[in-house]
């Protein structure tokens, strides 16, 4: 089996475990990414969160005193953290190159707080706010502290949460939106975050065309993705493939959408033409 085959097929076992590992999903992305990274840099990357959550202080019991300890360490002494800048690289969705380079999206970087601080005992957990997520400390139904692990830990009042859901919605925040983030969920807005990286860079086709094929292996993902991985296959010359794989968005579509059904089915005919 070849590693990309290995990764994939580890990805959906983990996928499908009752609780999925969120920190061995993201380090299956960063794999997929990257192949050179192998087995020796997936175990050095839990061992890292493994050393990090060693240097948590012991006691801890308020939501604030773990999300200002954890702050220090992470944000403060060890230097994660985010800048606009890091929007515009790759590496700033991969787990393994954010515990290197300690720079990375809002989500990755949440993701090393919430593994970190899971593995010394906090009660922590991800909250996606539109547009930006941090993490929560605590009670989610009770008292709870949220923190952005963007801007190194800083603690989020109430008009900081207004401000970034406003931001980003033009609306006051819901209660909903500051529920327990699912780790399935997580990984779908990280591969949303690579696929839509990828869509503006043409020269990264085949960056888009595996965080879809990763994406179609999560047991919960939009329907659509399949139409889009169709004519992501049909752009790297897999036009028998993409056309395989219209068809069969057009049985799933056709009920309900009989017009869009028959256009499908007419770009699956244009692709196997490109055969000939």
């Amino acid at each position: 089996m070849a590693m990309d085959d290995t990764v994939r097929h580890r990805f959906a076992e983990a996928a499908r475990e009752e609780r999925p590992d969120l920190a061995a999903l993201c380090l299956l992305v960063g794999a997929e990414a990257d192949p050179a990274l192998g087995e020796a840099g997936l175990d050095a990357a839990q061992i890292e969160l493994d050393r990090l959550a060693g240097l948590v202080p012991y006691g801890l019991v308020r939501p604030l005193d773990w999300a200002n300890a954890t702050a220090d360490l992470l944000g403060a002494r060890n230097g994660f953290h985010g800048t606009p800048a890091d929007y515009r690289r790759l590496e700033s969705s991969l787990l393994p190159e954010v515990l290197r380079r300690r720079r990375g999206l809002p989500i990755l970087l949440s993701v090393v707080w919430i593994e970190v601080a899971r593995r010394a005992g906090a009660p922590v957990y991800g909250v996606a706010l539109p547009g930006h997520f941090v993490v929560g400390f605590g009670d989610p139904g009770g008292s709870f502290v949220l923190a952005d692990p963007f801007d190194g830990g800083r603690i989020l009042g109430d008009d900081d949460v207004r401000l970034l859901v406003a931001g980003a919605t033009g609306a006051p925040p819901s209660a909903a939106m500051l529920t327990p983030a699912d780790p399935l969920d997580i990984v779908m807005r990280i591969l949303n975050n690579i696929r839509a990286w990828a869509s503006a860079r043409p020269e990264h086709l085949r960056v888009q065309l595996w965080a879809v094929e990763l994406s179609l292996l999560l047991p919960r993902h939009p329907a659509r993705l399949r139409y889009e991985h169709a004519q992501l296959l049909v752009r790297t010359g897999d036009f028998a493939g993409g056309a395989a794989e219209m068809d069969a968005y057009a049985d799933v579509v056709a009920e309900v959408e009989p017009a869009s059904a028959a256009a499908i089915r007419g770009q699956a005919r244009a692709a196997r033409a490109l055969l000939n």
